[in-house]
């Protein structure tokens, strides 16, 4: 009978989604260790009632966000964290596609009345500051066009912390993942309710 009463808990509780590419999906990392495991044990230790949802993909770009936004809507969340943009930025994708499919996405959100927090990211300096500045100036943008929190670097409270990165220097750690959690967690809280 107790093992019932734990899904019917759960399926009560709002939904909050990580949708994003491999630094949400946890590449590299075993079961539990991504970052949004590492959100769900922060959130039910301070005493938030949400069910955190994993959409990330490892290899996605704002063009799969765009994508799959039907999945996300399929699971009625009351926020997503879009944490798209990397993968673009590597592949040297335009940033005004990157803009464009990024803006379809939390336009699709923001149309369904869903809270969003917006997570950036920045490139290796082998990217040339001309792309960098117009790579990074997308989620500050957008942020400001859609009204979103907004967390400008998601790797920002990582990058000086030993052991906090994967072997292949881009990918975060178990630690790091942690970090990310508690990067996210002020700019998420003022979208939450207890």
């Amino acid at each position: 009978m107790l093992l019932w009463a734990v899904p019917a808990l759960a399926a009560g509780r709002p939904v909050l989604v990580c949708f994003g590419d491999s630094i949400t999906a946890g590449y590299g990392l075993p079961a539990g260790q991504a970052y949004p495991a590492a959100l769900q044990r922060k959130l039910d230790r301070s005493g938030y009632r949400y069910e955190v949802n994993n959409q990330g993909t490892s290899g996605a770009t704002s063009k799969d966000a765009v994508a799959n936004l039907r999945t996300v809507l399929q699971l009625h969340p009351a926020v997503v964290i879009v944490e798209f943009g990397g993968n673009d930025g590597l592949r040297g994708v335009p940033p005004d596609q990157t803009r464009r499919n990024l803006d379809t996405a939390l336009t699709t959100l923001e149309n369904a009345h869903i809270k969003v927090l917006l997570a950036g990211i920045t490139l290796p300096p082998n990217y040339g500051a001309d792309y960098i500045q117009a790579f990074e100036a997308i989620f500050r943008d957008l942020a400001q066009k859609h009204h979103t929190a907004f967390v400008p670097m998601i790797y920002q409270d990582l990058v000086h912390v030993p052991n906090t990165i994967q072997a292949d220097g881009i990918h975060p750690t178990a630690k790091g993942s942690e970090i990310i959690a508690d990067t996210l967690l002020p700019a998420l809280k003022p979208l939450l309710k207890r």
